[in-house]
């Protein structure tokens, strides 16, 4: 069982981090600052977590206290840039608060994994040898034995090794960032960091100064020059994921990256070389969203030089009972009920099921049916599955009767699929319709219209009028 040492101030978030660590089957020990952490002997300790910010001495101080431990920072938004700091300082990564669950274990069980079997000082690690291509294949790292996966894995093997900028397109929670560490781990920078950023959880007022950097007096609140994400990746690999959502000067800058291996802080006139290899991650139609404007045509091309496409989990076949029998396995070692297994209606469930949240989502279920269940057969009622096809209710004109050809919108093909029923209907009808109005004809949040708007590259409507 792996030890985990917190150290954070706020009893609430300490409390609520230990509650979930210890849930999850970890040995979980915690302090108030440095200096009550270093009364006990840290070298006992597999990880450290530690607030940035702490009374007394910063968080950073445990990396000198702790060599041969891991330090995962927890930093606020507000102090993002010193996140950098910390990296350079030797914390193995950081996570932003308020941080979710999943992306706390995520982020632990990584580093666990990494450092398990490592040399932990400084001297050891210089004359250990380089990982092998078999402990970073692809399928060491993520599971798929259905031949989409397989595609996938042969060309994280085939580009990994060359300094090709590639991007990632999948839905949310289809492993986008697992591909990212893949193709690191698989290239020759595998020895130097992985900075991964997720353009749509920082703010866009201050993801130009955390990704670029900035120069003291640059703005209101930079009272010292502070480098940037890309410059904290330098000589390793930056994934930025979700870079749909950059806004449009980011993109220029980014753009100047590619072109001239360069970047310039805000508030500065010189440039500064950098040496990154670069990998994006979208669930977004990007190519629809040069058409609209929201995203330079430039960018695009130069991103997606190698493009890799994640499969939804709904088109994986047996994969999905193959990661519901993993899930199973793991979860249940960790929480100490290793004898679980599926019933036959819990398989056929998860088989039939759509899965719109993808692997997050069946991970999440088995998680949930594992702490719920009382024996050791893992029922359909456990998993709590709603197995409706789609979100997607089907608006009035279209719930015809087999005997009336007509409809509201003119004659409609039989057998659409109801992907087809939305794109058919959102093209129909959204010069005539607003946003608000079309999500309530069917049926949907506008949100999920946006969501599905992206997926299936429908281009939104730019009117003089005022439709929202």
């Amino acid at each position: 069982m792996s030890r985990i040492l917190i150290v954070e101030d706020e009893e609430v978030i300490r409390a609520a981090l230990r509650k979930l660590l210890i849930h999850n089957g970890y040995d979980v020990e915690e302090a108030s600052s440095v200096d009550d952490a270093s009364r006990s002997d840290l070298a006992q300790y597999d990880l450290i977590i530690s607030d940035l910010r702490l009374p007394g001495a910063a968080g950073t101080e445990l990396i000198r206290l702790a060599p041969e431990v891991p330090v995962l920072i927890m930093t606020s938004y507000a102090s993002l840039r010193s996140a950098v700091d910390s990296m350079k300082l030797g914390a193995v990564d950081y996570i932003a608060k308020p941080f979710d669950h999943d992306e706390m274990l995520a982020a632990v069980d990584d580093i666990l994994v990494r450092y398990r079997n490592r040399p932990r000082t400084p001297d050891q690690e210089q004359d250990s040898p380089p990982m092998s291509h078999c402990d970073a294949d692809p399928a060491h790292i993520m599971f798929g034995q259905c031949e989409p996966m397989q595609r996938v894995f042969t060309l994280i093997r085939k580009v990994a090794p060359t300094e090709t900028t590639v991007l990632i397109h999948g839905e949310s929670g289809t492993g986008k960032e697992l591909a990212a560490r893949a193709l690191h781990q698989l290239s020759p920078r595998a020895r130097q960091p992985i900075i991964c950023v997720n353009c749509a959880a920082i703010p866009e007022t201050l993801i130009e100064s955390e990704l670029f950097g900035h120069e003291k007096g640059a703005f209101t609140g930079a009272v010292s020059s502070r480098n940037g994400l890309i410059e904290a990746a330098d000589g390793g690999t930056l994934f930025l994921d979700e870079i749909g959502e950059l806004p449009p000067e980011a993109q220029a800058r980014l753009l100047r990256v590619l072109q001239e291996g360069e970047i310039r802080r805000v508030g500065s006139t010189q440039s500064r070389q950098v040496d990154v290899r670069l990998i994006a991650a979208t669930h977004r139609n990007l190519k629809a969203m040069t058409r609209t404007g929201e995203f330079r045509e430039d960018l695009y091309y130069r991103l997606n030089v190698m493009q890799i496409r994640l499969p939804p989990l709904r088109d994986r076949g047996d994969d999905v009972l193959g990661l519901a029998k993993r899930f199973l396995r793991d979860t249940g070692e960790r929480m100490h009920k290793p004898t679980l297994r599926l019933t036959p209606e819990s398989m056929r469930a998860i088989e039939s099921h759509r899965w719109p949240g993808n692997v997050r989502e069946l991970e999440n279920a088995i998680e949930r049916a594992v702490i719920l269940c009382d024996d050791d057969m893992i029922t359909p009622d456990l998993l709590d599955l709603d197995n409706e096809r789609e979100d997607v209710h089907l608006p009035e004109a279209f719930v015809q009767s087999e005997e009336d050809p007509s409809s509201a919108h003119g004659e409609q093909p039989k057998d659409l699929s109801l992907e087809d029923y939305f794109q058919h209907f959102v093209l129909e009808n959204q010069d005539k319709m607003s946003e608000t109005e079309l999500a309530q004809k069917l049926g949907i949040s506008r949100k999920s219209l946006w969501e599905r708007r992206q997926r299936l590259g429908i281009p939104r409507k730019k009117t003089s009028s005022g439709n929202a």
